[in-house]
């Protein structure tokens, strides 16, 4: 009797071990760490993070040494694109034309690209697609403070006669040309005139200051705060000029087929953007730190160009602003007209704003966001 007791008992236990081995119905059972129902199903633990599944994880993200550019450099080092399932390398550029050509080669799967210049390439049939922004306005014209000496004030008029630095395709030299038209002034050599003298970078256009033929130069972000510190003065920035209000700046460009091929990924990529500008409105000293790392110059020159209210780094397609830009750039001649709308793709930065705001449906942030979408797409 005592020997089939103890068989029994062993038994017992083997099938015990046996079911909780297997993930059986005992109540006490885990999976991964998470709790298993009686009918066998998962019960996720509610503090443990889950990773996104991706068609693609590794994303190579190209920026230019701008300020402006603020979004990529949050999201990265706060660690909003791990969160969201990215693993991203930011790569500086110098120009728009070299990345265009990283996209376009497959080297980069997304760029932030002045809007003038992203026109231009999809103009020309580069089969590129914006789909989400990264600045509105942030950029303007200096000029050498001899020419400003004995005024109090002054307009674009002031390059008249004067030799200027500018950009080819740059959104900083698509607006000088529209002032300078609104004012009834032409381009070309001539006192009453503006000559306009480019230049392949911004870089290149603002050290040309240095030389004695150059007279002034275009800026973005952080250039002119730069420039104030050097003692040259500013001439204008869009930011202050009614005809460029909610000028769209740096746009987010991507291939239109890598859109289409990993449509998940890239509304990873936008999820982590709109947090980043979240971070950026809700943490001034963080986010100065975080663009320093990226933009090394004084924090005083970052926190003026990024909160003085001379630009917005946001990640909104604004279809409409820039919509409205492409038409005064088809009228100035700098492209022909294309079909705009099949490169222009607001449904990524849509569905990862709706998604957030499912998560957070109460954050001002998040819901200005929102009614900045509804009045600009």
């Amino acid at each position: 009797m005592k020997k089939t007791i103890a068989a029994l008992l062993a038994l017992t236990l083997i099938l015990s071990l046996a079911a909780c081995s297997s993930g059986g119905t005992a109540n006490n059972s885990t999976n991964g760490g998470n709790a298993v129902s009686e009918n066998g199903e998962t019960i996720k633990n509610p503090n443990e993070t889950e990773t996104p599944v991706l068609e693609k994880n590794d994303f190579e993200l190209g920026y230019l040494n701008s300020t402006a550019h603020l979004l990529g450099f949050v999201a990265k080092e706060e660690g909003y694109f791990e969160e969201e399932g990215l693993d991203v390398t930011l790569t500086p550029f110098s120009s728009a034309t070299e990345l265009a050509s990283g996209l376009t080669s497959g080297k980069l799967d997304v760029a932030f690209i002045g809007s003038v210049p992203s026109l231009s390439f999809q103009s020309q049939g580069q089969d590129l697609t914006i789909f989400g922004g990264a600045m509105t306005n942030g950029h303007g014209y200096v000029i050498k403070a001899e020419y400003t000496e004995g005024l109090s004030d002054w307009d674009v008029s002031i390059l008249k006669g004067r030799n200027v630095a500018s950009v080819k395709n740059s959104v900083q030299d698509a607006e000088l040309q529209i002032l300078l038209r609104n004012a009834g002034i032409e381009t070309g050599e001539g006192d009453d005139r503006v000559n306009i003298i480019y230049f392949d970078s911004q870089k290149d256009a603002y050290n040309a200051l240095q030389n004695n033929t150059i007279d002034a130069a275009s800026v973005y972000s952080p250039y002119a705060s730069l420039a104030e510190g050097a003692g040259y003065k500013i001439v204008y920035r869009c930011s202050e000029e009614e005809a460029l209000a909610n000028q769209p700046c740096c746009r987010q460009v991507a291939p239109t087929s890598a859109l289409a091929e990993y449509p998940d990924a890239y509304n990873a990529f936008e999820r982590a953007l709109i947090k980043a500008y979240k971070f950026s409105q809700d943490n001034e000293e963080g986010t100065i730190k975080d663009i320093k790392k990226y933009i090394d110059i004084d924090e005083d020159y970052i926190r003026t160009e990024v909160y003085g209210g001379y630009g917005a780094s946001n990640p909104d397609p604004d279809k409409k602003g820039t919509a409205l830009l492409k038409d005064s750039i088809v009228e100035l001649g700098y492209i022909e007209d294309y079909d705009f709308d099949a490169h222009y793709n607001t449904d990524i930065y849509s569905k990862a704003l709706t998604s957030i705001l499912e998560e957070a449906p109460d954050d001002p942030v998040y819901q200005s966001l929102k009614e900045h979408f509804d009045r600009y797409e």
